[in-house]
């Protein structure tokens, strides 16, 4: 028996010498096995083939810590931050004569862009103007609610575009359109644009406690429409329709603010005009970016119509002419009103068809158009009521 003539010491040495070869072979043969049992789970779970290397299977499979995978930011090339910042500086026109920490906040209610300031503004001035038409107003009456709408607008769609910056700046660092805006770019943090917010709101709040106080409560009904905008297009294709109500609330807030009744005979298929008119354009303006909305997952009708926007659009302009025309017929409104209506929708339908929505500066030059194409429709409402009110009409 060799293990006892070689003794106890000797005998556990030549033991584990004689093991050892086994215990290697026995690890390697279930480190293998292990391996690929590994790599075939991942294969499974992730859709990626078993020869990928391990670091670009861990980055398609979440940590177990992580269960809910969070949008990362893209990173954009240098050429394009440097693009990005270019055009934020080129476009800043005016406001880059002020001193530069005001800049950003300027920035945040888009002074430097006053489209969306007019085209909020427009609907406010059919509304005054159709119920000064109706009534016969004074023209200081007049005058003067065109003045405080003019600056409530202002402020107003400046709060509004702030609170719209708050919610989305973790969307707008994915969109190179929007990146350099002042919070996603980090000039103005989230404390400094909610106080920045608050003071537009309180500005908005004396001109509304200056007007009649039907204006007041009837203003009121439209905050959580401006405030709930923005989340809309994490959770549905039509953001567009709040966003169409609240530009569409200053045909409502025209009569009172004149003295008028509020006449949802007229009021009515005028809000319902414009509200169309906003559906369209702003529809416009949502496919100009839509390939990054795509992977950012904002919804919009652009995305939810795709090829069939123009056809669309073309029924609600459509529908928009019929209830524009029952509102004047409905006003007793003079010959300018049809006039004028003849010209702006003209101006409308020629847009659609010329419109490239595969083309952002196609798209953007087609929204911008929509300010003439409103002030053409509210000069015939403006010359009729001056004709009425000196005796013309």
């Amino acid at each position: 028996m060799l293990h006892l003539s070689l003794g106890p010491a000797r005998f556990l040495a030549s033991r584990s010498a004689f093991l050892s070869p086994a215990r290697n072979s026995l690890r390697l043969a279930l480190s293998g096995a292990f391996s690929s049992g590994s790599r075939a789970f991942l294969h499974d779970q992730s859709g990626s083939s078993p020869q990928k290397s391990p670091k670009t299977v861990s980055a398609t499979v979440p940590p177990v810590s992580s269960p809910v995978s969070t949008p990362t930011k893209p990173v954009f090339s240098a050429e394009e931050l440097e693009a990005a910042r270019l055009a934020r500086l080129a476009g800043l026109g005016w406001l880059s004569k002020l001193p530069e920490k005001w800049i950003p906040y300027f920035e945040l209610m888009r002074l430097e862009k006053p489209v969306g300031t007019l085209l909020l503004l427009i609907p406010s001035f059919w509304g005054i103007t159709m119920a000064s038409y109706g009534i016969t107003a004074s023209f200081p009456v007049f005058a003067s609610a065109i003045g405080l709408f003019s600056i409530g607008a202002l402020v107003m769609r400046g709060a509004g575009c702030t609170i719209n910056d708050i919610w989305d700046r973790n969307l707008d660092n994915q969109v190179a359109r929007t990146m350099e805006r002042p919070i996603t770019s980090g000039r103005v943090s989230v404390p400094q644009a909610v106080t920045w917010m608050v003071a537009q709101c309180l500005v908005g709040l004396a001109i509304l406690l200056s007007l009649p106080f039907e204006c007041f409560y009837l203003g009121a009904l439209s905050l959580p429409f401006v405030a709930a905008y923005p989340l809309f297009k994490r959770f549905t294709h039509y953001p567009q329709v709040v966003l169409s109500i609240c530009f569409s609330w200053g045909c409502l807030l025209g009569f009172p603010a004149v003295g008028a009744a509020l006449n949802l005979w007229v009021a009515g298929p005028l809000f319902l005009s414009n509200f169309l008119w906003c559906m369209i354009y702003d529809t416009i303006y949502a496919h100009q970016d839509k390939n990054y909305d795509i992977k950012a997952g904002i919804k919009s009708t652009a995305l939810a119509w795709g090829d069939k926007t123009k056809p669309i659009m073309y029924a609600m302009g459509s529908l928009q002419v019929a209830s524009f025309l029952t509102a004047g017929v409905m006003n007793s409104m003079g010959p300018f009103f049809y006039l004028t209506a003849c010209w702006g929708f003209s101006r409308l339908f020629q847009q659609i068809k010329k419109v490239n929505l595969d083309d952002p500066k196609s798209c953007w030059a087609a929204f911008t158009g929509n300010i003439r194409t409103g002030e053409i429709l509210w000069l015939g409402m403006l010359i009729d009521y001056l004709l009425k009110l000196f005796g013309f009409l």
